[in-house]
């Protein structure tokens, strides 16, 4: 996983290792690295194993305090732990409910046929266009915008401060990465101070001014601080992992064209398409947990205070749980994934993401019958995350 092959195509290593030793320890590392979909599943619903938080900073990233990057990431929902993160959360789950969600579909539908437009125009002449670029980015910041109260207007600046903040997820960070991410940090905090007082003074239906509303009730349940943390958590982790996966399914697609025919031929099939992309290339590929008591997984012990490294990547391809895992299967019965994590950290906006995926394959399906790769997409220099960072595509393939 943590070279350039590894990179590319993470798979057949990660199989040998879930055939080899499914718990694996690394010494240099010093986490466990959980490669069956049962064990990571285990750890992720088990409430004893938490995110490492603050106080896993104390100890582990002693410099944490200089960064304003960890400052917010450690304190953030994402890793927030126990009573703290049961708060955070009521915050804004209402804001995620179904009701919610469907009163955006029609948003979703419309922004998606509106860039499907621009990269129309682009594809015209039958050269290649970057999918990435005029779709796979700008429709998840979209969305986000809206839900979050981010004018139309301010919505393109977002993608470099997006990209740089999630170089927190790097399980391995360089001086760069957390320069980019502390730089980001700070642009994003700033630009929400600015959102935050502008909706005090003119309110309206968005997480913003529902946040400040609870904020401004001054009974103790959100600090100034956590409001602008919520809003930057909620615009990086709403776009970044849904354009991971837009690209990665529409890659998907284009190289298994007998799967793609599948879906042309029944669109009610698209739901259960991107099911499958999300289970035969997450976008997250791994996620960490501390054991809080000794705990047995997958027969082996793991100590108090052990990290844990579950791969999501490989759980989706285990053969335990998935029969034929390395085959791109749009029929697949019963797909279960662990992209979107799974107990109390459950990620909020997973059928928001799944919404958009769906609108987007299928609006492509019905307007680019001749869509194609134009040329090798490129990836993104990362580990914890599979994505593009450009997708080259032609229209007329």
């Amino acid at each position: 996983m943590f070279t350039a092959e590894g990179k590319e195509d993470p798979y057949p290593a990660l199989a040998e290792l879930r055939r080899i030793a499914p718990v694996y320890y690394h010494e240099k590392l010093d986490t466990y690295f959980l490669t069956r979909f049962a064990d990571c599943q285990q750890v992720l619903s088990d409430a004893s194993c938490l995110t490492p938080d603050l106080t896993w900073c104390e100890t582990e990233l002693p410099h944490w305090r200089e960064h304003p990057a960890a400052v917010f990431f450690y304190s953030s929902l994402l890793r927030a732990n126990g009573t703290d993160h049961v708060r955070l959360r009521r915050l804004v789950a209402d804001r995620f409910s179904a009701r919610r969600v469907a009163v955006l579909a029609e948003r979703i539908e419309t922004t998606t046929a509106a860039l499907l437009d621009r990269f129309a125009d682009a594809t015209r002449d039958g050269g290649a266009a970057d999918f990435q670029e005029l779709v796979g980015y700008p429709l998840p910041v979209a969305v986000v915008g809206d839900l979050i109260g981010v004018p139309h207007t301010d919505q393109d600046r977002f993608h470099h401060y997006g990209q740089d903040a999630s170089r927190l997820l790097e399980p391995v960070r360089t001086d760069e990465d957390w320069k980019r991410a502390d730089e980001a940090v700070t642009a994003l905090r700033g630009y929400f101070a600015q959102l935050v007082a502008l909706r005090r003074r003119r309110p309206a239906d968005d997480l913003v001014s529902a946040l400040l509303a609870v904020r401004e009730a001054d009974d103790g349940r959100l600090a100034e601080s956590e409001l602008l943390d919520m809003l930057l958590l909620v615009f990086v982790a709403g776009f970044e992992t849904t354009t991971s996966l837009l690209g990665l399914t529409v890659h998907a697609l284009l190289s298994h064209p007998g799967q793609l025919a599948l879906l042309r031929e029944d669109p009610a099939l698209v739901p259960n398409g991107v099911e499958e992309s999300l289970r035969w290339d997450t976008p997250v590929r791994m996620t960490e947990r501390i054991a809080t008591r000794p705990l047995t997984v997958g027969g082996v012990a793991i100590p108090q205070g052990g990290n844990i490294t579950t791969v999501l990547a490989a759980a989706g391809r285990d053969p335990a749980r998935h029969p034929d895992p390395d085959a791109f299967d749009v029929l697949r019965p019963d797909i279960r994934v662990l992209s979107f994590s799974a107990g109390a950290h459950y990620c909020l906006g997973a059928a928001l993401a799944r919404l958009e995926g769906a609108a987007v394959v299928r609006q492509l399906l019905t307007r680019f019958p001749r869509l194609a790769h134009a040329r090798r997409p490129v990836r993104r220099d990362s580990i914890s995350l599979r994505a593009f960072t450009r997708l080259p595509l032609v229209t007329s393939g």
